[in-house]
């Protein structure tokens, strides 16, 4: 029974698990999409959406958090900092938050344990070309 179980394990520790997520919205915060399994990235988006309403807020504590929660990878904070959160600034009012990402089930599956797979990426994104 999954009785008050919020999220899938994967199958990993805690701390592999959360560094799996970590190292995921890096790289879709770096390239504006990614493909993985379905159930990763519909994992992925309520943490990417809560690190994007927080770059929204556009403070000296946010920034901070920012950088704690993805491990100190400046690059990455400064880029969803500066360059993915403005354009979602009129996205919505403030109660509401998320809805900066999306996912595309895709029709094939990964060849080693066939497991369906999917892109999720940012609904407006600097470096995608079709924005």
């Amino acid at each position: 029974m999954r009785h008050r179980v919020k999220t899938k394990s994967f199958h990993r520790k805690k701390a592999h698990r959360e560094a799996m997520f970590i190292n995921q919205a890096i790289d879709l915060i770096n390239y504006g999409r990614i493909e993985t399994t379905v159930a990763k990235a519909k994992a992925l988006r309520p943490f990417i959406e809560k690190l994007t309403t927080l770059a929204l807020k556009g403070d000296i504590a946010s920034r901070r958090l920012l950088n704690a929660r993805l491990r100190n990878n400046k690059a990455a904070a400064t880029k969803l900092f500066k360059e993915i959160a403005p354009l979602f600034k009129d996205r919505g009012d403030d109660k509401s938050g998320g809805g900066y990402t999306r996912i595309y089930k895709l029709d094939k599956r990964r060849r080693g344990d066939d497991a369906p797979m999917a892109i999720i990426e940012f609904v407006k994104h600097p470096d995608l070309d079709n924005q």
